[in-house]
């Protein structure tokens, strides 16, 4: 386990920028496990849903915007 050099400050710029990290990663999946319960619920029932691959196609653009915007605010704000 890792030492903190110093305490937590949400207003620290690295602080910030690992939440950010965190947050996309719970985000990735929950998206993740919640498209393989509904895809395995579909399969083992033997039906087709038409809202499943929409959903999971729209959620999955969700996901890769809020990427996107992790990715640009740690660009714009490098941890050393």
């Amino acid at each position: 386990m890792p030492k903190l050099s110093k305490p937590p400050d949400p207003r620290d710029p690295e602080y910030q920028n690992l939440e950010r990290r965190v947050n996309l990663t719970l985000h990735l999946a929950v998206y993740a496990a919640c498209c393989m319960t509904v895809w395995f619920a579909e399969s083992i029932t033997y039906s087709h849903w038409d809202w499943a691959g929409w959903s999971a196609l729209l959620w999955g653009l969700g996901v890769l915007g809020h990427g996107l915007w992790v990715w640009q605010k740690n660009r714009l704000n490098p941890t050393p």
